[in-house]
């Protein structure tokens, strides 16, 4: 599968670190600084750039795939070291963590599907010195833990448009498949949608672990009640099963999702399904990277004591072609 050319990874670099500069004022460029500019928060700014992107992924997702793409591409583009590691039990994870404190990582970023079970552990990186910036999941308790910010979607927030846009639909009841036991996340995410689509919406839980059961569970829902005529799914590889799900139940549901991959988009291309919300992964594997650099080499921050967004956005029958070349690549 091809990948971002050079240029193109060195124009994001560019592009992003204008953005995030963007709002201070540096010397002029006549003089220059003859030192490097003073850390804010006492950070050592000569420490080398080792840092540790540490996410609740499951193995063979293609979601986190394309995260550890964004995350890898950064590392190359900026000339830092980065380790990319994931498991999807928090237990795990939180030691994952742990791990990269011992090894003296200068930097990491970890998505927070379970907060609670990795506060100690983000906790005492922060009280290491240790820059930890949060993605995905998490975002209200970001900066309770000393995240310096939080990259990713509002899950409510995502929830609520996929919700609406499913009554422009003239959908009547929704089945909302949460994959992930445990994740706060998937459950905004539905409750949002219940809030946006003011109708009946009916939760599902399936284990992504496990396809076939996943999409056994879709069918019996669907066949047990003929009258949801719409379901969302919450990962693009769910989406699938829940399109082979309905296809064998003889539903006449319609399928919507959040993320892409390339089958997704196929079949939006070909009309089984919808739409997809978008958070862009990419964007918060790499502009992090970008983020905890600028830190601290420079004292930066971004997003004032508010998440950076990176969704959600639609793609659907108007957009899929663009997009498709990007999933292809591994970018989206």
């Amino acid at each position: 599968m091809s990948r971002t050319s050079a240029r193109a990874r060195r124009a994001l670099w560019v592009a992003a670190a204008a953005f995030l500069l963007a709002a201070c004022t540096g010397p002029s460029a006549d003089t220059g600084p003859e030192e490097p500019a003073p850390d804010q928060q006492g950070v050592d700014s000569t420490a080398p750039l080792d840092f540790a992107v540490i996410t609740h992924g499951s193995e063979g997702d293609a979601f986190w795939s394309v995260v550890q793409n964004g995350a890898q591409d950064a590392a190359r583009d900026l000339g830092v070291k980065v380790s990319y590691l994931a498991d999807g039990d928090a237990g795990a994870q939180s030691k994952l963590i742990d791990n990269a404190v011992a090894q003296g990582k200068t930097g990491l970023v970890v998505s927070m599907a379970n907060p609670d079970a990795l506060k100690s552990s983000i906790e005492a990186a922060v009280r290491a010195g240790i820059p930890v910036i949060t993605i995905n999941s998490g975002a209200d308790r970001s900066t309770e833990f000393g995240a310096i910010t939080h990259v990713g979607q509002d899950e409510t927030v995502a929830g609520e448009a996929a919700g609406k846009r499913l009554k422009d639909e003239g959908k009547t009841k929704i089945l909302c498949v949460i994959h992930e036991a445990g994740n706060s996340g998937l459950n905004d995410r539905c409750e949002g949608a219940r809030q946006g689509f003011g109708g009946n919406v009916t939760n599902l839980q399936v284990d992504i672990a496990n396809p076939t059961d996943a999409e056994a569970r879709i069918r019996g829902a669907l066949q047990t009640d003929s009258s949801i005529d719409g379901v969302l799914t919450l990962n693009s590889q769910v989406a699938d099963r829940a399109v082979s799900a309905a296809e064998a139940a003889g539903s006449s549901a319609e399928v919507a999702t959040f993320d892409l991959n390339t089958d997704v988009v196929k079949s939006i291309q070909d009309g089984r399904i919808l739409f997809a919300v978008d958070q862009q992964q990419y964007q918060q594997g790499y502009l992090p990277v970008v983020m905890l650099k600028l830190y601290r080499e420079n004292g930066n921050t971004l997003g004032g004591g508010q998440p950076v967004f990176t969704g959600p956005g639609f793609v659907d029958a108007s957009n899929a072609d663009q997009v498709e070349t990007y999933t292809e690549r591994g970018t989206r």
